[in-house]
């Protein structure tokens, strides 16, 4: 990837949808938001690695899905405790087994990725001038595409503290925001549609295509966070891998969509190889 080109011309010239990968690479004894979970997704070759930020008591940044402590560390939230008690915690693998990893800071992930992937820095509204600063710090701004919540709160910070980082806000079902952000100067280069319908507005052929005439990208997912929150349409890794690819990430490629966010990076890379 040339991070010296826009993400436009390296999205016109990779031919496909970016893959991006959620939380790493990561199973069995690889916790996710591990360094070593990054350290896989590039060796299989993802277009974009997701993280998420967390804060400690201390104000010190790390890569950890906040709430997800009971499940991943056992320990009291993030936010509870001081940066030399997490640095003493060891992350849990699949089975709830302690490992070696530990919990990464946001600066280490950042070096590791720096010149080799598009980073997704999710939960960005954790702090959003402590996140930009380390950001910078790092020297990955070309790399960084920011998510938060569209507030109000939220998108006065962006445009204070991160007005050129690539910037995509989340869009349920109709996209009512886009254009009030290009018109108050934040660097949108796209949406991240969630639709639990295939009819929702933000993922048919219109919309798509408007925003491609306007030089903006779609992010879709095809991760299965909660099965009661559908926000793919049912087109998931789930049933792609089970079922049929065709109507799960086959479907997604067909719309045209710019990224799609997946959990099994390795398999639909070989459907897309292979797909006619």
């Amino acid at each position: 990837m040339d991070f010296n080109k826009s993400i436009f011309e390296n999205r016109k010239e990779l031919k496909r949808p970016f893959l991006a990968a959620h939380r790493g690479v990561c199973c069995a004894n690889i916790p996710c938001n591990s360094i070593a979970a990054y350290k896989i997704a590039l060796a299989q070759g993802a277009d974009v690695v997701e993280i998420d930020v967390s804060k400690s008591k201390d104000g010190k940044l790390y890569v950890f899905h906040p709430g997800m402590e009971p499940q991943f560390l056992r320990s009291k939230y993030l936010w509870e405790l001081n940066s030399d008690e997490i640095d003493n915690l060891r992350l849990l693998n699949q089975d709830g087994v302690p490992t070696s990893y530990k919990v990464p800071t946001l600066e280490e992930v950042l070096l590791l990725l720096k010149d080799k992937a598009y980073i997704n820095v999710d939960k960005f509204w954790t702090d959003i001038e402590l996140i930009s600063s380390v950001i910078r710090k790092c020297g990955v701004e070309k790399q960084v595409i920011v998510k938060t919540n569209i507030d109000e709160k939220s998108l006065e910070h962006v445009a204070k503290f991160a007005p050129d980082f690539m910037f995509v806000p989340l869009v349920w079902h109709k996209d009512e925001i886009s254009q009030s952000l290009i018109e108050r100067g934040i660097n949108l280069i796209g949406t991240e549609v969630l639709f639990d319908k295939d009819t929702d507005d933000c993922i048919s052929d219109e919309y798509i295509k408007k925003m491609h005439d306007k030089g903006l990208l779609v992010w879709a997912n095809s991760i299965i966070y909660n099965e009661k929150d559908i926000i793919n349409g049912g087109h998931s890794d789930d049933y792609s891998l089970h079922t049929n690819p065709d109507e799960g990430w086959g479907w997604l490629i067909d719309k045209d969509v710019d990224f799609i966010q997946t959990d099994w990076l390795l398999m639909i890379k070989n459907y897309m190889e292979n797909r006619k």
